[in-house]
């Protein structure tokens, strides 16, 4: 009989979370997440059955952050246009924020695998479609109440506006907020 767990699954998940996020998947060592989530190697693998299979449990655990920002955004009083500037400006603020500018996960793991891996691949996808549905039903509200034009296409505008966020978030690692911000502005004209 095994010893009992005296951690936390979640917050294990949290921390090898940071130590994806900071160092990619490649470069993040099993030593590196031992060293990370406080936890020995032997124990990660019997919690989490491999490094690929707690990066599965990292990315979903990311998602589900990004789905409750988003949402959190989408739901703030104001126009269309108020609630997504403010929603962006927040994403590239905590990233510019950040000691090591290390930009979206996902967008990070889109490139790290760039295709490569199916599995990732539609997670990175999933993600992706959770912020666009978010966008996509704010600026369809926005049509409803009359702060966005009819002729506004949500879905397009909400892809575009995706393309910018993950555009955004790769400038992030290496641009002022000043520059990142007159994008968003110049972006946010499009609704």
């Amino acid at each position: 009989m095994g010893r009992p767990r005296n951690f936390e699954t979640e917050t294990v998940v949290d921390r090898a979370l940071d130590a994806f996020w900071t160092h990619g998947y490649a470069n993040t060592s099993p030593a590196r997440l031992a060293e990370a989530t406080g936890i020995g190697k032997g124990s990660l693998y019997n919690t989490f059955g491999s490094k690929r299979e707690l990066f599965e449990r990292v990315l979903n655990r990311y998602d589900r952050m990004g789905a409750e920002v988003a949402g959190e955004f989408m739901a703030r009083p104001g126009t269309a246009r108020e609630c997504i500037g403010a929603f962006i400006r927040f994403l590239v603020d905590s990233d510019v924020a950040q000691p090591v500018r290390r930009g979206c996960l996902a967008v990070n793991t889109a490139t790290e695998f760039s295709a490569q891996d199916p599995e990732i691949t539609k997670a990175v996808r999933t993600m992706q479609e959770n912020t666009m549905t978010a966008l996509s039903d704010r600026i369809d509200r926005g049509r409803r109440d009359g702060d966005v034009a009819q002729d506004v296409d949500p879905r397009a505008a909400a892809e575009f506006l995706m393309n910018t966020i993950v555009g955004l978030r790769v400038m992030a690692k290496t641009s002022d907020a000043q520059t990142l911000h007159r994008i968003i502005d110049t972006a946010l004209t499009t609704l």
